[in-house]
C-alpha cells in the first residue's frame, strides 16, 4: 500500500511539473499566421526579437490575410497578419500598423509594354483583350495570373478597378507573392498583381519581371511612400482585443523604430516614429 501511496505522489509530482512546464512554455511562445505579404518581414522581426529575448519562441505561418484575422478572432493564433485595413464586420479586432506597401501590376521584362490605362487593365483582366498586340505589343496570346480569395491584394485590385471576382477570366490563380512573381518571370505573356516591395526586390536581384505605372505614377516603394501611387496599404497585425504580454512586447517591437532596417529591407515602407 505504502508503494503504491509513494507511486501516486511520484505521478502526480511527475503531471504538476509537466503542467509547469507546458505553461510556461505557452507564456514564452508565439502563432502568427496570416498575410504571405507581411510573413517573410514578421519572420526577421521575429528572429530579433527571439535573439534579445532568449527562451522565446515565435511561429510564423501564412495562409493569406483572411485566414490570419480569423485566426486571431478564433484564438487559433495570438496575433494575425492583414495586408489590408479591417472591413467594418472585423472592428472587434484590433490593428496594429508596421509599415506600409503598394499593389503594383507586373509584366515579364522582355514584354515591351510600359503603361496600361485602368480601362485596358479591366479588358485584360475580363478577357476582352487577350493579346498583347491589342494594347501596342507583340502578336502575343496574354495570360492572366489572378490571386485566390482570401488574398488581400485580390480585394485591393478588385477594388481599384472596380471588378467582381466573378467577372475576372484567368488562366493561372495564384496564392502568395512569390507565386505571382515566379508565373510572370516564366510567361513572356503573362500579367499579373503583387506587392511593390517583393516585386522591386525580385526587380532588382535579377528576376525577370517589370514594375508598370498606374494613373502615370511608377509603382515605386518611394512614390508609397510620398503618398502619390493610387493602390497603397497598411500592413497590418492584428489582436482581438488589447495586446498584453508577450503579444504586447511583440507587437510594441513591431511597431518601433527597431525593426525600420528591416522593414527597409523587405522592401516596404517604414512608419514615421
Amino acid at each position: 500500500m505504502r508503494t503504491l501511496q509513494a507511486l501516486v505522489r511520484i505521478a502526480g509530482a511527475s503531471a504538476l511539473l509537466l503542467f509547469a512546464l507546458t505553461s510556461h512554455a505557452a507564456t514564452d511562445r508565439l502563432v502568427i499566421t496570416g498575410s504571405s505579404t507581411i510573413a517573410p518581414l514578421a519572420a526577421e522581426v521575429a528572429k530579433r526579437f527571439e535573439q534579445q529575448n532568449p527562451g522565446v519562441r515565435i511561429d510564423v505561418q501564412t495562409g493569406g490575410s483572411s485566414r490570419g484575422v480569423a485566426d486571431a478572432r478564433s484564438g487559433l493564433a495570438d496575433i494575425g497578419m492583414a495586408s489590408r485595413s479591417l472591413r467594418d464586420n472585423e472592428k472587434d479586432l484590433l490593428p496594429h500598423k508596421i509599415a506600409m506597401d503598394g499593389v503594383g501590376i507586373i509584366l515579364h521584362k522582355n514584354n515591351v509594354i510600359n503603361v496600361l490605362s485602368d480601362a485596358q487593365i479591366k479588358a485584360i483582366y475580363q478577357g476582352q483583350i487577350t493579346n498583347w498586340k491589342d494594347v501596342g505589343g507583340s502578336d502575343l496570346a496574354i495570360t492572366v495570373v489572378n490571386k485566390a480569395e482570401g488574398r488581400s491584394t485580390l480585394e485591393l485590385f478588385l477594388h481599384y478597378t472596380g471588378l467582381k471576382n466573378s467577372q475576372i477570366r484567368p488562366q493561372v490563380v495564384i496564392g502568395d507573392n512569390q507565386q505571382g512573381i515566379k508565373s510572370v518571370a516564366a510567361n513572356p505573356g503573362a500579367i499579373g498583381y503583387v506587392s511593390i516591395g517583393t516585386a522591386e526586390y525580385e526587380e532588382q536581384h535579377g528576376t525577370p519581371i517589370k514594375l508598370i505605372a498606374l494613373r502615370g505614377v511608377a509603382a515605386t516603394v518611394a512614390n508609397v511612400k510620398n503618398g502619390k501611387f493610387p493602390l497603397a496599404r497598411p500592413l497590418n497585425l492584428v489582436t482581438r482585443g488589447v495586446p498584453t504580454g508577450l503579444s504586447k512586447r511583440f507587437i510594441d517591437f513591431a511597431t518601433s523604430a527597431d525593426i525600420n532596417d528591416l522593414v527597409e529591407g523587405q522592401y516596404f515602407v517604414p512608419l514615421d516614429h
